[in-house]
């Protein structure tokens, strides 16, 4: 009698499943609910797939525009022409900056128009052509500079049914002046006169490294031994009082976390009576990162806190640079 190894029985027998499996998956009949394709077919805002839309524009005698638009999607190309409508939805804002934690106010009236509230998806078309919301970035009745204001532009009706998800785009808009016209000041002569804490047993990070010009090096709050929590601080002496208009800020140049999310700065003329500067919201990112102060202001001693970083409770700085 002729014998079969286990191997061989098991084998037989995973053949032998498989074929009962569609033998039973052929024969058997299987409903579907019914998904009717118009249940995929809307139009929306494409810019809302990116909320919220951070803009940031120079201040100019001829103004800037933002691009909006509708598109439409669905398996085929619409067999007719699509009517839509937009404007700005002010209602939606409290719901925006309590979810996000922000307080923006509303772009003032006055500061931006419509180049059109209406447009046509031609049959057979996709979307919209490109259209403009014109703002007005100087002079009187132009937007406010270095404040940031939200704008919700809606798409508020159209021929066919609109995506509720992307039917909002919340546009957060800052004017500033020409970053180009303020060059960064000469970092020779600044010292630190105080640290929160620095790193200096478990890797070389003193406070020092964060004025040094070299973006290998970076200022590291403590770890080795003991880890205080933020705030986290580094004091720079300028030599001299300086106008103020902006800071620059590079994180340290590797992955990971303890990025600075948000800092304050705090200026003085004496290094005993401080004032806010600006309360400021860094990415998380190693590219070199800037933002204009709220306030144009002067001082000698600059004081940066980073407050929270991102994913830790230490935090890091490879520059830091004020202009």
């Amino acid at each position: 009698m002729k014998k079969y190894s286990s191997i061989s029985i098991k084998l037989l027998m995973g053949v032998c499943t498989l074929c009962l499996l569609f033998s039973f998956g052929c024969n058997d009949d299987v409903d579907l609910p019914a998904q009717p394709l118009e249940q995929y077919m809307k139009v929306y805002m494409p810019q809302a797939v990116n909320n919220p839309v951070n803009l940031v524009f120079s201040m100019s005698d001829t103004g800037s525009n933002v691009i909006y638009g509708a598109d439409y999607g669905g398996p085929n190309a619409p067999k007719e022409d699509i009517k839509v409508q937009f404007d700005v939805n002010a209602a939606l804002i409290d719901s925006f900056n309590t979810a996000n934690g922000t307080d923006y106010p509303i772009l003032p009236e006055g500061t931006y128009a419509f180049e059109e509230t209406s447009a046509i998806i031609a049959k057979g078309a996709l979307s919209t052509a490109p259209l403009h919301l014109h703002l007005t970035t100087m002079g009187d009745g132009g937007v406010p500079p270095l404040k940031t204001f939200i704008l919700p532009v809606q798409l508020s009706g159209a021929s066919f049914t609109i995506n509720p998800a992307l039917q909002t785009t919340f546009y957060v808009i800052t004017v500033q002046p020409d970053r180009a016209d303020y060059p960064d000041y000469d970092k020779s002569g600044w010292k630190i006169i105080d640290f929160s804490s620095q790193e200096i047993n478990g890797e070389h990070a003193p406070a020092t490294n964060a004025i040094d010009g070299d973006p290998a090096t970076f200022w590291h709050s403590q770890w080795s031994g003991a880890a205080p929590v933020p705030p986290h601080y580094i004091t720079i002496d300028l030599g001299e009082i300086k106008p103020l208009h902006g800071v620059e800020l590079l994180a340290r140049q590797a992955d990971g976390s303890g990025k600075p999310q948000n800092v304050t700065i705090e200026v003085s003329d004496d290094n005993v009576h401080w004032s806010d500067a600006a309360d400021l919201v860094f990415q998380n990112t190693q590219n070199l990162q800037q933002s204009f102060l709220s306030g144009f202001t002067e001082g000698r001693y600059v004081k940066v806190i980073v407050n929270t970083a991102f994913n830790a409770s230490y935090t890091q700085i490879a520059e830091f640079n004020l202009f």
